[in-house]
């Protein structure tokens, strides 16, 4: 029986480069890899052996037949992928059913390659996979600095507590804390304790991995209320981030309006109205689960300018929140359109066809003995109503505006990037401005991850982007645009400054 994919898929590919029959797809050098939702593997061609499974960082792989509960979906999620899709021709009859791509050989290293020391800013997923490449593929020290007092990043502060197994990748991130050409500075903030021109003076190159940590603003009246509040704010409430205050998240309030439909606003509705018990000896923030059993909220209301077939949230993550047990997921259905896609099966909307649909009368607070999430799609946010404290929230409306009766909005819209001081910054972009990950202007410094390419792609998608940013690098080094120099180690010399200050 074959094996299949499921819903915690990180498409960092690693399953692919172990596959002997070449099943999974679409692989790093096919032009779908990093649109897909998922990776997925082909049940005709697979040969139940099992290297997929052992390889995968964040277990998201079973044999297609043991697939139990709301994973039994992926079984069809998997062969659908394939249907109608070429994925390549026999050359022989065995060991190998597919073509492999030829072998290519894009990095050209000479052997006497004076060992580099390279500063990587940044503990998550897209420094880590930058570091990862430079320990396992070239003889480079690197300093690995964090502004935290510990690592992690994304993985640790950015992943919802009730996803064990997408936490799990940093177990493989953390071993490589121990390699011996490997030094750490944690607690080290670039533009505080240390600056740019520091970090280029004691290393050849400095690679920065700060990632989008801040909120975007929608700029609606009332969005500085109290009651008002990011999703950034949320996750880093829930997850213990250091920067996020105890009592920063108030659920006082019985409805809840989560502006936005991406995986973070439906992290946000998972927790807000999971069962406590269930999260217990998870990674949660002790004083989030303590203020969790004492909450008021019964409504969570995810809110969407778009239809239901343009959904931002991906299908996995949708499914699993459909199919949670004890917290309905029903559709407002106040609006024609949003009946109609999903009657058609279009798209997205097909996921929704099995759910509850109800209008929802807003000026109504949410029943007391239950909770619910609410998906609201074609309304968008015009402003937050209150005085002292957010007690509404006006929408667009098929009939006209819209007032939703809550006590809280979180705004899910995307993050952005903040400027590191000394390095150039697009203020449009939220990015640093770079060409495959070199920064302008500025020799010796490279990105990768979100502060390179903008708030785009999960976990999986920063190791296609470490090997394009290390592959500048190294080009950059092996052709004499960057001499490496003899010094000392740069993390004593690094030291001795912070210390200095």
């Amino acid at each position: 029986m074959a094996f299949a994919i499921t819903q915690t898929c990180c498409s960092d590919a690693t399953c692919v480069s172990v596959c002997p029959v070449n099943c999974i797809h679409p692989t790093p050098d096919e032009p779908d890899f990093g649109t897909t939702e998922m990776l997925y593997v082909d049940p005709d061609t697979c040969i139940d052996c099992g290297a997929c499974a052992d390889a995968c960082p964040v277990d998201a792989i079973f044999p297609a037949d043991l697939l139990t509960g709301s994973l039994q979906v992926y079984a069809g999620l998997n062969a659908e992928y394939y249907a109608g899709r070429e994925t390549g021709t026999a050359a022989d009859p065995a060991p190998n059913f597919h073509r492999w791509s030829p072998p290519t050989f894009d990095r050209a290293i000479p052997s006497d390659f004076t060992p580099p020391d390279i500063a990587v800013v940044g503990t998550g997923p897209a420094g880590m996979y930058a570091v990862e490449d430079l320990l396992l593929h070239t003889n480079a020290r690197v300093t690995l600095i964090d502004r935290l007092p510990v690592a992690g990043g994304l993985v640790r502060f950015g992943v919802a507590p009730d996803h064990p197994a997408t936490k799990r990748i940093g177990e493989t991130f953390s071993r490589l804390h121990e390699h011996p050409r490997l030094r750490m500075r944690l607690g080290t903030e670039v533009g505080r304790h240390v600056t740019v021109d520091e970090l280029a003076e004691q290393h050849d190159a400095v690679v920065y991995a700060v990632g989008a940590s801040s909120a975007r603003d929608l700029g609606l009246d009332g969005e500085d209320l109290p009651g008002s509040i990011a999703a950034t704010t949320v996750v880093g409430w829930y997850n213990g981030h250091p920067d996020v205050p105890a009592n920063a998240v108030d659920l006082s309030a019985e409805r809840v309006v989560l502006i936005g439909t991406g995986n973070v606003a439906l992290d946000v509705a998972r927790i807000l109205t999971a069962d406590p018990d269930g999260l217990t000896g998870t990674t949660i923030a002790r004083h989030a689960l303590e203020r969790l059993r004492t909450s008021k909220v019964r409504e969570v209301v995810l809110l969407a300018r778009r239809g239901p077939e343009d959904a931002a949230y991906t299908s996995p993550e949708l499914l699993a929140l459909a199919q949670r047990a004890g917290v309905p997921l029903v559709v407002d259905d106040g609006d024609p359109r949003t009946a109609a896609v999903i009657d058609a099966g279009t798209g997205k909307a097909k996921l929704l066809r099995e759910l509850g649909r109800e209008a929802v009368d807003w000026t109504a607070p949410p029943a007391a003995d239950s909770r619910r999430i609410v998906l609201r799609f074609h309304s968008a946010p015009t402003g937050i109503v209150g005085d002292t404290q957010v007690r509404g929230l006006r929408v667009t409306g098929p009939d006209g505006p819209v007032e939703i009766a809550a006590g809280q909005v979180v705004r899910a819209v995307g993050y952005r990037g903040t400027p590191v001081p000394g390095l150039p910054f697009d203020e449009g972009r939220g990015t640093i401005p770079n060409t495959a990950g070199r920064v302008e202007d500025r020799s010796g410094a490279y990105v990768v991850g979100w502060i390179k390419r903008g708030p785009s792609g999960g976990i999986g998608a920063n190791r296609t982007c470490a090997r394009e940013t290390v592959a500048t690098l190294l080009e950059d080094i092996t052709s004499g645009r960057l001499p490496v120099r003899t010094r000392r180690s740069p993390l004593a010399a690094l030291a001795a400054r912070i210390r200095g200050r």
